[in-house]
């Protein structure tokens, strides 16, 4: 179990890897050559490579996934299958994954912390893109005009 955020895992590995998103680290040694995200492992940048591949890419829309299970469960967003119910507002989801972080909406859950200034976020990935204000890193470089920014849809 993750001690930050009380997240279970089935085995050390996954809660090694969770636990990076607590941290604040100059660790990103790996770098995409197509996008200039970077990457605390070896394994990691070459999952994300197969979004830039297409090695899984969705016949129906297009969409890449970084592996097969994604794929599998990307493509059950073409079904209109959905499952899992929100309990407070009726509104439906494919993936369990989703009601969980949708339910956060109605709870004001935020598991997440920023450990430099308590901050607290409903996603890992929105504490993730925080972290940037703190160490001030800026990893999406403009070829055109040399600027810097902290996210990739700042570049864009």
């Amino acid at each position: 179990m993750c001690a930050v955020c009380n997240k279970r895992f089935t085995n050390k590995g996954n809660l090694t890897r969770h636990k990076k998103i607590h941290t604040v680290t100059g660790d990103n040694l790996y770098s995409c050559t197509q996008c200039e995200k970077r990457f605390s492992s070896q394994s990691g940048m070459e999952l994300h490579m197969n979004f830039h591949s297409g090695k899984y890419k969705c016949t129906e829309c297009g969409k890449c996934c970084q592996s097969s299970h994604h794929l599998a469960r990307h493509r059950k967003s073409h079904s209109g299958e959905k499952p899992f119910e929100c309990t407070v507002c009726n509104k439906r989801f494919t993936l369990l994954q989703h009601l969980v972080v949708h339910s956060r909406t109605h709870t004001g859950k935020k598991p997440f912390k920023c450990h430099v200034c308590d901050k607290a976020f409903a996603q890992a990935g929105q504490l993730s893109r925080h972290f940037a204000a703190h160490t001030g890193e800026k990893p999406y470089k403009c070829s055109l005009c040399n600027g810097s920014f902290s996210r990739a849809e700042h570049l864009q």
